[in-house]
């Protein structure tokens, strides 16, 4: 992880998503680049380590930050867990770049970019890397 970091990894937002933890980009950018390797580097698939990212995340947002962390409601039925359904935003941010995502393009993903996807065409979010993950996921 640089340094002087301008945005939260998507790994790290993965990971925010799954522990209900809110990240604020000050509070990232008070992390030390060691700190913020380890965020994007430690485990968190099971519920035990779901749960020591959650504690860990907790003591260092207290310790650089000196606030508690924000937490998130856990969507126990995320849309990029789903591998049957495209949300309409998704296909219409695709149209706008002059692409559509297919069923089986979509199910080819790992979790990590359909969450990526779903992130970047939020709608209030700029969108600029929105077809830049499109072609890195071979989509277009």
């Amino acid at each position: 992880m640089e340094d002087n970091i301008r945005c939260i990894p998507m790994i790290v937002r993965f990971k925010l998503d799954a522990c209900g933890i809110k990240l604020k980009l000050a509070h990232w950018s008070k992390f030390t680049a060691q700190e913020r390797k380890q965020l994007s580097d430690q485990a968190c698939v099971t519920p035990e380590e779901i749960h020591a990212y959650h504690l860990f995340l907790q003591q260092l947002i207290a310790k650089r930050t000196g606030h508690e962390a924000s937490l998130l409601e856990i969507d126990k039925d995320p849309a990029w867990a789903d591998g049957d359904n495209i949300l309409p935003d998704l296909q219409q941010q695709a149209r706008q770049i002059g692409s559509e995502i297919s069923l089986g393009q979509w199910r080819s993903l790992y979790l990590l970019q359909r969450f990526a996807l779903l992130k970047l065409c939020r709608p209030g979010h700029e969108n600029r890397n929105f077809p830049i993950a499109m072609k890195e996921f071979g989509l277009i």
